[in-house]
């Protein structure tokens, strides 16, 4: 007499091994979802560090050109004569002060004010604002370094756990 399997123990197996793979399923599922909510906010910061990184170069590049057209304006373009000089100031003492200059006459002023080489009139000097605005921007730039760093760290770390 042969006995048959019971067939009551044989859907329980099934019942275990389906509830299983669904448990398993579920958590794949789960970690997909997770995996793409990082990558989605990995990807955002990165925009934003792109973005960032654009708006500190544009701020760069327009004060160069700033310094530069500053600099540009600041060159002595006037050519200056006895007359010029006489009709700008009362006296050769005070057109002397003025141009910060040494000079025993008001043609021995006129040629040192025209000689070849440009010069910056004292009151377009180099401003510390220039010196502030490029520190800020290089602490933003070891911010966004960091931050950098922060999501290469990231994308490592969903790379090896895949």
């Amino acid at each position: 007499m042969s006995q048959k399997p019971t067939l009551t123990s044989h859907p329980l197996n099934k019942q275990k091994l389906g509830d299983r793979v669904r448990s398993i399923a579920d958590s794949l599922n789960h970690e997909t979802e997770l995996q793409i909510k990082a990558t989605s906010r990995i990807l955002g910061a990165a925009a934003q560090i792109a973005e960032n990184h654009d708006r500190l170069i544009d701020e760069v590049v327009d004060m160069v050109e700033e310094d530069i057209d500053k600099k540009t304006q600041s060159y002595q373009t006037t050519i200056y004569t006895t007359a010029l000089l006489k009709q700008q100031f009362k006296t050769l003492r005070e057109a002397k002060t003025h141009f910060g200059l040494k000079a025993g006459s008001w043609a021995e002023l006129a040629e040192k004010l025209n000689i070849s080489t440009p010069t910056l009139l004292p009151s377009e000097q180099f401003q510390p604002s220039v010196s502030e605005r490029l520190n800020n921007i290089e602490g933003e730039l070891k911010i966004m370094r960091s931050e950098i760093g922060q999501i290469l760290h990231l994308l490592k770390q969903l790379v090896l756990n895949k």
